[in-house]
């Protein structure tokens, strides 16, 4: 047995598909008049509110001095990896080798540390102990 409003239908009167739809019309309106989260169209009446966003944490990629690694290879790192010109790269070189370290390039923390890792694994595969760490960026 179906309940429409104050009416009842007999499942077995339901054989006939016209009356069906029908009915299943009737009882859908009934259930939205009901319902007060539903426009009068059949949709859902939401309000649309915009998330709050929140810049990531940037990270410096900070390469250290050693006294083994060559300054070509340093160059070529920073060119390699970090997109740096020949000459940013020599002047970055410089910094590492006469401050013991210095920041290569700011990131979000998964490119960040992505770098690091690339960076320091090609070391390792060329026999140099260059390193490069993670730091919180300065704002």
């Amino acid at each position: 047995m179906v309940a429409i409003g104050s009416r009842r239908y007999h499942v077995t009167n339901l054989a006939n598909t016209e009356f069906h739809w029908r009915l299943m019309y009737k009882y859908q309106l009934s259930l939205m008049s009901q319902d007060t989260h539903h426009d009068g169209d059949g949709s859902i009446a939401v309000q649309e509110s915009k998330p709050e966003l929140k810049r990531p944490s940037m990270y410096s990629v900070v390469m250290l001095n050693d006294d083994y690694t060559p300054m070509e290879f340093v160059v070529e790192v920073l060119q390699k990896f970090f997109g740096k010109s020949p000459e940013q790269a020599t002047e970055i070189m410089l910094a590492v080798h006469m401050k013991g370290s210095a920041v290569c390039g700011v990131y979000t923390k998964d490119i960040a540390e992505t770098k690091a890792e690339f960076v320091n694994q090609y070391s390792i595969d060329c026999q140099h102990p260059l390193k490069c760490e993670l730091a919180p960026a300065e704002d």
